[in-house]
């Protein structure tokens, strides 16, 4: 029969962990003068890391070039015959082609579509470096 492993409990507040010090920051030693607690006070903190600019840049540009092919995809799909009127998911189910051949429901598709390209071409011109 295999052991299974202990299961130990984690703190909720990580500064309450077993063998970590709770109490007041300790004095400086004698000699430093108050810039150089405080430079090592905060030479310990990690503060927050800035993302490269060009992974910035890359996901801007990966995140538009989707958003513009699903786009075009989403407003051009109920247009086409081959797509549309020849899907197999209408052919099966008759009520759902009866309604996706109507004119305002390919047009609501089509909105749908020119909606994502608009938010596309938003997000490509906002975010020009300035």
């Amino acid at each position: 029969m295999p052991k299974e492993p202990e299961l130990t409990p984690i703190p909720a507040n990580p500064a309450a962990q077993p063998g970590t010090a709770t109490g007041p920051t300790p004095a400086p030693a004698a000699g430093t003068t108050a810039e150089d607690a405080v430079s090592l006070s905060h030479s310990h903190r990690h503060g927050p890391q800035r993302i490269p600019r060009w992974l910035e840049r890359a996901e801007l540009f990966l995140r538009v070039l989707l958003r513009l092919y699903i786009g075009l995809a989403v407003c051009l799909a109920p247009w086409f015959r081959a797509f549309w009127d020849q899907n197999p998911l209408f052919t099966q189910f008759p009520t759902i082609g009866a309604y996706a051949a109507n004119g305002a429901v390919r047009g609501i598709i089509s909105g749908l579509g020119l909606l994502n390209l608009w938010i596309a071409f938003r997000d490509a011109i906002r975010h020009r470096d300035g």
